[in-house]
């Protein structure tokens, strides 16, 4: 909250008060969100830091290959029972490929036992202590798969570099396997402060006894129940939907102040003041490590839980998680406020990174405008240029991707752009690739299958391995004119063989061109676009300076030097993204469907030449 972190809120005038109760979104089975709505008026950009004008520093002498996250999977994955391996087993399948283009992350889903275990991703979290072992809501593996698998997948990621993020659903409960008679008030859903029929308490029945029968005591005997939940949204004496508190409960302060007060988001409302619960979350992650390889935690929906509560479990990873220092940490919190966002960050002591909700607005804004978009936008009080080193920048991800309650639409033309920018660019953070832009997504249902990106997935495969080569060393940027921006980066010694890179990007019809600086020390180079769209080549000339073109289409292009170390490897790969065999399914068809036409013709012919008279 604003206030918490010690930021002013100044109040709306009644017309935008008005406007903002109403502009409200509801977000994954939940009550509602005003999702990227900023709670607080988003800063001018002379009010942000502006690495946009400035150039950056010199890079490390020695740079680490740079770090790429991929999302791997969304939310219209198919449940392991209906495909032939389980999402844990293709997953292992495609880590050769993944880090050797550059992966050297994975954000799998919540692989704990969830109430739907079979169709379930995972956010309906029923057991923490159960990662697809034990029996449980009518299945032992989980929609991802089992256990086992599951731990060959950490096993092989480990082998390979790759650190595997475990998203950690640590907000709410659901599934319970007894009901209670408890005391509580029904609240507003749209400002939890104000209590509904006069504050009158009421009995309800509520879906808050938790005993892991099937589980049985293994690893955790701690059993829930009412007094380790603030709230719930069902009454199951009046089989009514809405928002309860318990009877004897608060809600926590220290959480995001939109509706109100968002602590309470879905299903039953963890109590993270209660010792019992804290005792369980930080068990919990001192035993994950010792039954997966993983390298760090995905943790969703902070802003719905305490901020004191969070700051502790961070703390308790450091000081009692084996290799817990190591741990990479991002945590969802959507807010398009960058400056509420930083505060956050600092809070927690800059041990959590977050991902950059104000960036992913503006790439939705600006793409969606098409020719009227202002390119000079792009990173209009982003969140990566307010702390770079705490930050995931994504163009998509399952909750945002079409038909979701965050849908945050990416015009399909921009998407080249949108990956250029988050993969290629220095202090942006840690990009995240997101699984539906490389092998395409079931979103308009199991026999509609959606394309990946721009039907096109080897672009977005070559801009990871471009990043993997290239995107080192000083940074220049040329963000000047609304419908053509550019950047490059004069490349470090350590990585493909010194080579830099110059990205060009336009949302108009028409070629343009941008003069634009690549450093000295690449004076008479010929480049080329390995992304392969636009023709022709670009000399560098004497003081370090080229002329770079962008194909008129709307177009985006990645210019490097053609003697550029590992330059065949990008040119000529050729992705394969057909991992549900969907493609050659089609082509198998399509032969068929040519090999009986022509049959039928060559019967046609026979039976014709048959028929005619003799000459």
């Amino acid at each position: 909250m604003s206030t918490f972190l010690s930021l002013t809120n100044p109040p709306l005038p009644p017309p935008l008060a008005a406007l903002s109760r109403a502009a409200t979104r509801q977000e994954p089975s939940s009550g509602h969100s005003t999702n990227i709505r900023p709670l607080r008026h988003r800063l001018p950009p002379s009010s942000c830091p502006n690495p946009l004008i400035l150039l950056s520093p010199p890079s490390d002498p020695l740079p680490k290959q740079n770090e790429t996250i991929f999302q791997s999977f969304e939310w219209y994955t198919p449940p392991s029972s209906t495909t032939p391996k389980s999402h844990w087993s293709l997953l292992t399948t495609l880590l050769p490929s993944l880090s050797q283009l550059g992966i050297t992350k994975i954000w799998i889903p919540p692989a704990c036992k969830a109430a739907d275990a079979k169709n379930g991703n995972g956010y309906d979290i029923y057991d923490l202590w159960d990662l697809g072992e034990f029996e449980q809501k009518g299945s032992t593996p989980t929609k991802w798969g089992s256990k086992a698998q599951l731990e060959e997948l950490c096993r092989v990621a480990e082998g390979r570099g790759v650190k595997v993020l475990f998203d950690a659903v640590l907000n709410h409960k659901t599934g319970a396997d007894y009901k209670e008679r408890v005391k509580a008030k029904k609240v507003d859903p749209l400002d939890r402060n104000r209590e509904l029929d006069g504050g009158e308490v009421r009995e309800i029945e509520s879906w808050t006894g938790f005993t892991f029968p099937g589980r049985g005591g293994r690893y955790s005997g701690r059993e829930w129940d009412r007094r380790h939940f603030t709230g719930v949204d069902w009454d199951d004496l009046t089989r009514e939907k809405g928002v309860w508190k318990l009877g004897g409960k608060e809600w926590c302060v220290d959480v995001d102040e939109e509706v109100g007060n968002y602590d309470f988001l879905m299903f039953a409302d963890i109590d993270h003041r209660h010792p019992d619960v804290q005792q369980d979350a930080f068990d919990w992650v001192k035993w994950l490590p010792t039954q997966l390889k993983i390298g760090g935690l995905r943790l969703d929906a902070i802003k719905h839980y305490s901020f004191q509560f969070q700051k502790r479990l961070l703390r308790h990873i450091d000081d009692n998680v084996e290799k817990g220092k190591d741990w990479f940490i991002v945590g969802e919190y959507w807010r398009e406020d960058s400056e509420f966002l930083a505060k956050y960050i600092e809070y927690m002591d800059h041990r959590i990174s977050l991902f950059d909700v104000p960036l992913c607005s503006n790439l939705s804004k600006i793409s969606m405008a098409g020719e009227r978009g202002d390119l000079r936008d792009l990173f209009k009080d982003a969140l990566c240029l307010w702390k770079p080193n705490n930050v995931v920048t994504f163009v998509v991800n399952h909750d945002t991707q079409q038909g979701q309650s965050l849908e945050t639409p990416v015009a399909p033309w921009f998407l080249p752009h949108a990956y250029t920018l988050i993969l290629l660019r220095a202090n942006t953070g840690v990009p995240c690739v997101f699984w539906s832009d490389l092998y395409g997504s079931f979103a308009s249902g199991p026999s509609s299958f959606i394309p990946p990106m721009s039907s096109n997935p080897t672009l977005l495969a070559r801009l990871i391995l471009i990043r993997k080569f290239y995107a080192y060393g000083t940074q220049h940027d040329l963000f000047s004119h609304p419908h053509c921006v550019g950047f490059t980066r004069e490349g470090h010694s350590a990585h493909g063989g010194g080579a830099g890179l110059a990205a060009v990007m336009g949302n108009q019809w028409g070629l343009s061109k941008l003069k634009m600086y690549v450093g000295k020390h690449h004076s008479g180079e010929k480049w080329i676009d390995f992304l392969r769209l636009c023709p022709g080549e670009v000399m560098i000339d004497d003081e370090g300076w080229g002329e770079f073109p962008v194909s008129g289409n709307k177009g985006c292009s990645v210019w490097v030097s053609e003697t550029a170390e590992g330059k065949d490897e990008v040119i000529n790969l050729k992705f394969n993204s057909d991992i549900y065999g969907i493609e050659a399914e089609m082509n198998r068809r399509q032969s068929m469907f040519e090999r009986r036409q022509y049959e039928i013709e060559s019967m046609s012919r026979r039976a014709l030449a048959s028929n005619l008279p003799t000459v």
